[in-house]
């Protein structure tokens, strides 16, 4: 087990995931609005298998995707974090920073505040020299925060988890080096 790194912001607190984040998840994984560019919504199932992949990344690595909380209550909002991607992309190996929050939270500058934290602890922290992000490209409200962040839009490539001839498969990719970072 790796030393836990966890932190917070003006108005968030990321930190490990609990067992009261699953329900949540779930709801904000079954909504159509949230997971728009994504093949499917999740289900149940499908949604606590990804929360058990993240607390054990993180239990492994000591960061990964934090569960997002609001430090005002305490209540559970999404994940936002670093993440080094499974699949084999076109700029592999990486680690790429990526966010989702329930639709209620969306427009506050939630995604863009937490983000600015998990890449303060990559370049500080973690001592990386890159941080990249992709979305599909007509995610334009997550390329906002990409392009919030200070990351560079560096072209496009056809995402390969996701079938040819889907309207998600092509997706752009952001790139922010750490000596293009404020510390």
């Amino acid at each position: 087990m790796a030393e836990l790194i966890e932190f917070e912001t003006e108005r968030l607190r990321l930190r490990q995931w609990q067992v009261t984040d699953r329900d949540p998840f779930a709801a904000l994984n079954s909504d159509p609005r949230v997971m728009e560019f994504f093949p499917t919504p999740l289900t149940r199932a499908e949604s606590d298998a990804m929360a058990d992949r993240c607390e054990s990344l993180i239990h492994e690595r000591g960061w990964g995707f934090w569960a997002a909380e609001l430090k005002t209550n305490g209540r559970f909002i999404g994940f936002v974090g670093l993440h080094t991607p499974s699949a084999q992309l076109p700029f592999s190996p990486c680690v790429e920073i990526g966010w989702r929050l329930a639709y209620e939270h969306w427009g506050k500058g939630l995604a863009s505040e937490a983000a600015r934290g998990a890449i303060h602890v990559g370049f500080q922290s973690l001592g990386l020299r890159e941080i990249v992000s992709f979305a599909a490209v007509g995610n334009h409200r997550s390329r906002a925060v990409m392009e919030r962040l200070s990351m560079r839009e560096s072209g496009t490539f056809e995402h390969p988890q996701l079938p040819e001839g889907s309207s998600l498969r092509r997706h752009c990719l952001y790139r922010l080096p750490s000596d293009c970072h404020d510390a």
